[in-house]
């Protein structure tokens, strides 16, 4: 079991808990829709990450790739800037995760 598995799948706990918080998604229906879906998959690419499979960090790519362009899509975020913080700095992590794996089954 690869630390970074458990580190994701914190992270996807978080962000499916952040999107019933109102301070950080407020009142817009995509936002809870968006963090929820997104923490979900992460959740399960995760678990993919604990068996060691490679499609673990594909999904993560996709999904931080998604997360850090939806935080600068208006109707998905609307004007809380802890969604757009959540989702960049999430999306950041995710990517970095999906590099460091990527980069570990190529070498």
């Amino acid at each position: 079991m690869g630390w970074k598995g458990w580190t994701i799948l914190i992270l996807s706990i978080w962000l499916i808990i952040a999107s019933f918080i109102p301070a950080i998604i407020g009142s817009k229906a995509a936002n809870l829709a968006d963090f929820l879906i997104v923490g979900l998959v992460i959740l399960i690419a995760g678990i993919f990450m604990l068996k060691t499979s490679k499609i673990g960090g594909w999904i993560e790519l996709i999904v931080g790739i998604w997360l850090v362009i939806s935080a600068f899509i208006s109707p998905i975020i609307g004007s809380k800037v802890g969604a757009l913080v959540n989702g960049l700095i999430f999306g950041i992590i995710a990517l970095i995760f999906a590099f460091f794996d990527k980069k570990k089954s190529y070498s």
